[in-house]
């Protein structure tokens, strides 16, 4: 596959500057095959900029989905219909009924949940408590692919460790839950 380099840190697939993949194409194969390679950029776009939410509005002008050099900009119908995709693949979740907003997981929370893990058997953390601070911040988790996790995500990727029986929750009092804290089993 070959990509172009146009912003420092993220390369562009090499579709970012074949100006019909900013139209909806109308053959059906074809349209199934441009959804593929956009929700593959939205999750990559997303997670070089570990970003885990999308407003709608600013999008349309971002360069996720404008792209200055060819002056090409996917449409709001087009946007949706991409965001739409990866509802149904489950790395989308809409804030709000009006969806200008989304949460989006560039890898699923059991995906997560097992690399968190495994940081914490490494770092000799089963049966031991910590925050969901530590993980997202602590100076143990600086070198890990999840430390600045946003706490919403963090979360989910607890509980789905939890289901898993590999660690509890232990509910905190701070409204955004970042005192939250986590026994790994």
């Amino acid at each position: 596959l070959i990509r172009v380099s146009l912003m420092a840190g993220f390369e562009w697939p090499w579709q970012y500057n074949f100006p019909p993949f900013f139209t909806v194409q109308l053959n059906s194969d074809t349209r199934e095959k441009q959804l593929e390679a956009w929700c593959d950029l939205v999750l990559a776009y997303l997670r070089s900029k570990r970003s885990y939410v999308l407003d709608i509005g600013e999008a349309q002008s971002s360069p996720l989905f404008y792209n200055r050099n060819i002056n090409r900009r996917l449409s709001l119908e087009g946007i949706n219909l991409v965001l739409n995709t990866l509802e149904t693949r489950g790395n989308v979740e809409w804030q709000g009924k009006d969806r200008a907003r989304c949460l989006v997981m560039w890898r699923s929370p059991q995906e997560w949940g097992k690399m968190v893990h495994q940081w914490a058997q490494n770092s000799g953390l089963g049966n031991s408590v910590c925050t969901l601070y530590e993980l997202h911040s602590g100076d143990d988790a600086s070198e890990e692919e999840f430390c600045g996790m946003e706490v919403w995500m963090l979360t989910r990727v607890i509980k789905a460790l939890e289901r898993e029986g590999k660690a509890e929750l232990i509910p905190g009092t701070s409204p955004d839950g970042s005192d939250a804290g986590v026994k790994f089993f």
